[in-house]
């Protein structure tokens, strides 16, 4: 053999000597270390109230802790990848069939952990214990807290974004906007109702201006009494009574307790003399107006009608009109305002005293 090839041969021989020995290192620290937040695997969000989180890039099991999200996950047609939610969330009804981790103050760190999340969705209602514990557990959550209307849909899109249905978002949140660009054309016109919004009767409490609800509100051609900013004010009725609200607005009840009629709070004390029980001026609101997701635009849409039934009316052809309108089929008539009961005005159901927040939870997104 020649010298030249001889020490080609050595060459060659210690190359793979040296792959020999390094290969099982090599094999070693892919497996025992852990994929950093800088790993193609995974990557890092700021969520809404101001946390750094580390989420897988592709999410393929949720749990939601609030029942607002739980709807905007089925709004973004991810329903199949909801693993888990909690015993208020009852919107879609499908939802109903999903594993509960328990309710939304005290769930379970236990099952949600056997059911192996890549995200948990929560909002600031939730406890930050619950945070804590799901973070020691290397359990991703990411929180919401939307405080406007705007506010929800901004939530809804990023959400979209981070969950891997950005397409779907947007087409969510373009509808969003159109429904409320349509209520707003309807009651530019009309003056502002002054409302007292009643989360609960006994003790009485109503919502701050701060609050999407107090938004939902004005988007529906009303303001609220109510100037403060604690998130749940108590009301004193001789205040109220001062104040003398055009309307009173109850959240629909879902609680199953007796409602309460106009002849039962005329007899109340305080409440007979207000106007609004006196002429009989109650709107009922769909309960979702406590939920902030896009489904909180029908609520509003049924609020406007009940507030300003006049700016719904169909408008009178002028001459104008007729003349653009001759050789073109008639125009079908919009849908009839909605009917209220005038007779029934349900208990706010029980789930809002979960939205007044004790000493030790963390202010949540109503």
């Amino acid at each position: 053999m020649s010298h030249t090839n001889l020490a080609r041969l050595t060459r060659v021989a210690m190359a793979a000597l040296v792959a020999v020995t390094l290969d099982p290192l090599v094999a070693l620290a892919q497996s025992s270390s852990p994929a950093t937040a800088s790993s193609p695997l995974y990557r890092e969000v700021t969520d809404e109230t101001g946390r750094t989180v580390r989420l897988p890039q592709q999410i393929h099991r949720i749990i939601t802790l609030s029942p607002n999200l739980t709807e905007i996950v089925y709004a973004l047609g991810l329903q199949d990848e909801l693993v888990g939610n909690t015993t208020y969330c009852d919107y879609p009804p499908e939802a109903q069939k999903k594993t509960k981790v328990g309710d939304t103050i005290n769930p379970s760190i236990e099952e949600i952990a056997t059911l192996h999340p890549d995200i948990v969705l929560v909002t600031k209602g939730n406890r930050l214990e619950t945070v804590y514990a799901l973070e020691k557990l290397g359990i991703p959550s990411y929180g919401t807290d939307p405080h406007t209307i705007e506010e929800i849909a901004a939530s809804t899109k990023r959400l979209g974004e981070i969950l891997g249905a950005g397409e779907a978002a947007a087409a969510v949140v373009a509808d969003f906007h159109h429904r409320l660009a349509d209520v707003q054309q309807h009651v530019a016109a009309v003056p502002m109702a002054r409302v007292l919004f009643v989360v609960w009767t006994e003790p009485l409490i109503s919502i701050s201006k701060d609050t999407f609800i107090a938004d939902a509100l004005r988007y529906a051609g009303a303001t609220s009494i109510v100037d403060s900013t604690a998130p749940w004010p108590r009301m004193n009725l001789e205040e109220v009574v001062k104040l003398q609200p055009d309307f009173l607005v109850f959240p629909d009840s879902r609680s199953g307790q007796g409602p309460h009629t106009f002849e039962t709070m005329a007899d109340l004390p305080g409440w007979r003399l207000l106007n609004a029980v006196r002429n009989h001026k109650i709107a009922v609101v769909n309960e979702v107006i406590d939920r902030p997701a896009p489904r909180i635009v029908t609520a509003i849409e049924e609020l406007a009608r009940q507030l300003h039934p006049e700016a719904f009316l169909e408008r009178p052809p002028d001459s104008t009109d007729k003349e653009k309108e001759k050789g073109q089929p008639e125009n079908v008539n919009p849908p009839q305002s909605l009917k209220q009961d005038l007779h029934s005005v349900p208990t706010p159901p029980a789930e809002l005293s979960l939205l007044i927040p004790p000493k030790e939870l963390v202010p949540c997104a109503r």
